[in-house]
């Protein structure tokens, strides 16, 4: 057998093996990456919707604040209930560090809107409207976070006609308080 026969046998040989290995490599990590994808979107939605079933109850109990018979361990439970604080924990585990954030704004911001209805602030007072708002935004800057990360292609308050997200331009009780302020 000829020298030059057995390398360049051994060589296509190790070639071979050398290619299968990175091909293996990297559709591991193409398939790490749809996981870690597939676990983002999951984790993402499961907390925006965490957030608005807390959000309801919130919103349930000041409207109806009279009838708890305590309001700071009501609000309490509507987080807790909701699962905000566990889907919160996942969040931080999978998501970037963008989404994260935005997350984190949303939820101390959701924090704020139950003390406010744990001491007691109705819905159509004042209280609730100055922390109610800033929580919309923040939701819809989580939104625009991961609308934008998911897809490349995040949401404007102009998508729905809007100027910002807040929601005062279309709140009832803020626009009347504007007017009083305006003509008092």
């Amino acid at each position: 057998m000829e020298w030059g026969t057995l390398v360049a046998t051994l060589g296509g040989g190790l070639i071979a093996i050398a290619g299968t290995v990175l091909a293996d490599r990297l559709r591991t990590r193409q398939e790490h990456r749809r996981g870690l994808q597939s676990r983002r979107r999951d984790v993402y939605t499961e907390f925006i919707a965490a957030a608005g079933a807390a959000h309801t109850e919130l919103r349930r109990l000041a409207q109806h604040g009279a009838e708890a018979t305590d309001l700071e361990e009501a609000s309490r439970l509507a987080l807790t209930d909701a699962r905000v604080y566990e889907v919160r924990e996942r969040l931080f585990l999978d998501a970037s560090a963008r989404i994260a954030g935005t997350g984190q704004t949303m939820f101390e911001r959701l924090r704020v809107l139950r003390r406010t209805v744990a001491a007691g602030a109705g819905i159509s007072t004042p209280a609730f409207h100055d922390i109610y708002h800033p929580y919309l935004e923040a939701v819809w800057a989580y939104r625009e976070a991961v609308r934008n990360e998911l897809e490349g292609q995040a949401l404007t308050p102009a998508d729905f006609g809007w100027s910002v997200w807040d929601g005062r331009e279309r709140c009832a009780q803020c626009g009347e308080r504007q007017a009083d302020t305006a003509s008092g």
